[in-house]
């Protein structure tokens, strides 16, 4: 069974027209050589944000200087309202001082430091979008206090995230991050009510180690030949409830993105 993700994102989409019906809004995308999957997201993140009234412009830029640059500006600039850069950045970049030169006020993707900082006090307002994601997907369909969760993945900006997200005193599920390092892994996925796996490898999740009646969410984009697929085998869906790839935590990722944008216009600027 597939969990209808599109029915959530279409919720978060009106309450953003609603916001962007009273107050302008503009985001501002930047990239440094963007390969041809970031320059088909900028494109489609365009299109969505003109169908809810966001104001979007992207920029190309030539090189890290230049990003640093343009970050200080649109930080300081009170008519942009949500900032946003593509990744991956080029190797050799600091990440860390990327995100920090985001006003976080408008880091709508939820990396700079203060933002993430503020997770730890139960602040969510520039939580890790996909993370986001992951929490209103699973708090929509299920109450989390006291539930298994494993989660497949420890980035910065889902797996570790996430799990302070999950284990908020609201809604105190008990919570293992596992990795390529964790021993015995099917022996913690075959216990959990909720699995997340967001590792990049295609079909990693197998049938055989999901317990009947779980939910499992999949962040996994991989492109194999000419289709997108995620981190969870096809054949799990049989026995677990699942989120699809794609339609399933992007397109709640993207709606949470652009809500935020709203949301900072008609404060003002402020989160």
């Amino acid at each position: 069974m597939y969990i209808d993700c599109k029915s959530i994102a279409r919720t978060i989409d009106e309450e953003t027209l609603s916001l962007t019906s009273k107050n302008r809004a503009r985001l501002v995308s930047l990239a440094i050589e963007p390969d041809e999957g970031t320059i088909s997201y900028l494109k489609s993140q365009q299109k969505k944000a003109k169908s809810l009234n966001i104001d979007h412009e992207t920029f190309v830029l030539e090189d890290v200087a230049a990003l640093r640059q343009k970050l200080l500006e649109l930080s300081k600039d009170e008519t942009v309202h949500g900032i946003f850069v593509a990744h991956p950045l080029p190797k050799g970049i600091d990440e860390f001082e990327i995100a920090s030169l985001i006003d976080p006020n408008k880091d709508v993707e939820g990396r700079n430091p203060v933002n993430l900082g503020k997770l730890m006090y139960g602040e969510e307002s520039f939580a890790p979008c996909t993370a986001a994601a992951v929490v209103e997907i699973l708090s929509r369909n299920m109450d989390l206090q006291g539930r298994n969760v494993v989660i497949i993945g420890r980035s910065n900006t889902v797996g570790l995230p996430l799990s302070i997200m999950l284990l908020r005193r609201d809604r105190s599920a008990t919570v293992t991050v596992c990795h390529t390092k964790t021993r015995n892994l099917e022996e913690k996925t075959l216990q959990a009510d909720v699995i997340v796996v967001a590792v990049g490898r295609a079909a990693f999740l197998k049938p055989e180690v999901v317990k009947d009646g779980a939910f499992v969410i999949d962040v996994g984009i991989n492109v194999v030949g000419d289709k997108v697929v995620g981190d969870v085998d096809p054949e799990v869906e049989k026995k677990a409830i699942v989120t699809p790839v794609p339609g399933g935590v992007g397109v709640v990722t993207t709606a949470i993105l652009m809500n935020r944008v709203a949301r900072t216009a008609s404060r003002g600027g402020q989160a």
